[in-house]
């Protein structure tokens, strides 16, 4: 039987070792390799040539949903699933417009994490039965998307949202996200803008508690 390559993207060792060991348990597939960045998984996909790729949205240096861009631009044959630490609701529908085909959270149970593996192989999208349930809803109602004020944020935006709500400082999230200090005022000036909030206090005020809500 020839296995289907996994490719994953994970900034900790652990859940590499994890899912490396979960995969190759199973009878189909096979880890091929394994990156901590974008960096190294654009690298790594190129040598390896997997057929799909597992990614974490929080990376180093870049956000899991512009490296999903990038592999979609430079290998559209690479199926991606996300798999996350957060909340669906908040992330999996940005990640589904920027190219992978499923979402999965880390506190999913094993069993799970490979029935997305396989129904992403299979050509399917693959979502849990609540999100499902939810996009159907968007679009018997036609809203189109969420209707939260979050959602009005770019997908740099929310990035620089989540930063902040993880406790970095201006520079970090300057250094974090390969971008300048000045660029980084630019993203929260409209964040603050597009939530409706008056400070920086109010800012981080905000970011603290819907991290605290969509992180599990």
């Amino acid at each position: 039987m020839t296995k289907s390559k996994i490719f994953i993207v994970d900034d900790h060792p652990l859940v590499r070792e994890w899912l490396t060991t979960l995969i190759d348990q199973t009878t189909d597939l096979v880890v091929c390799d394994g990156a901590e960045d974008a960096q190294g998984a654009l690298k790594g996909i190129a040598r390896s040539s997997p057929d799909l790729a597992i990614i974490d949205l929080s990376l180093r240096g870049e956000s899991g949903i512009d490296l999903i861009r990038t592999i979609g631009e430079k290998y559209p044959k690479v199926a991606m699933v996300v798999l996350s630490m957060h909340d669906e609701r908040a992330y999996a529908e940005r990640s589904i417009r920027a190219g992978a085909r499923g979402y999965i959270m880390k506190s999913e149970s094993t069993k799970k994490v490979v029935d997305a593996i396989h129904e992403v192989l299979q050509g399917n999208v693959y979502l849990s039965k609540e999100l499902t349930e939810l996009f159907a809803q968007k679009f018997i109602s036609g809203s189109g998307s969420d209707a939260s004020p979050i959602s009005q944020l770019s997908d740099r935006e929310i990035e620089v949202f989540r930063l902040i709500g993880q406790g970095y400082e201006t520079r970090e999230i300057s250094e974090t996200l390969k971008v300048n200090i000045k660029t980084v005022q630019t993203y929260c000036t409209r964040i603050k803008e597009k939530l409706n909030l008056s400070s920086g206090a109010e800012l981080l005020r905000e970011a603290l508690r819907w991290n605290d809500l969509n992180v599990r």
